[in-house]
C-alpha cells in the first residue's frame, strides 16, 4: 500500500497512484505521466516511481 501523504513534504501522492501505474502500464514513460499530473516535486515523484507493492 503506498502512503497517503509523501513523507518529505506532505502532499496527497496516494489519489495519483491508480492512474500512474495504469498509463504507465500502457507503455507511457514516468516522466511524462508524472509532468502530465502535475507532480513537480521531486520527493513525491520518488514516493510514485520507487513504490513496491507488497499486498496482495
Amino acid at each position: 500500500m503506498i502512503p497517503i501523504r509523501c513523507i518529505s513534504c506532505g502532499k496527497p501522492v496516494s489519489a495519483y497512484f491508480d492512474e500512474y501505474n495504469s498509463r504507465l502500464a500502457d507503455g507511457e514513460k514516468s516522466k511524462d505521466i508524472l509532468d502530465d499530473m502535475g507532480i513537480t516535486r521531486y520527493c513525491c515523484r520518488r514516493m510514485l516511481i520507487s513504490h513496491v507493492e507488497t499486498w496482495e
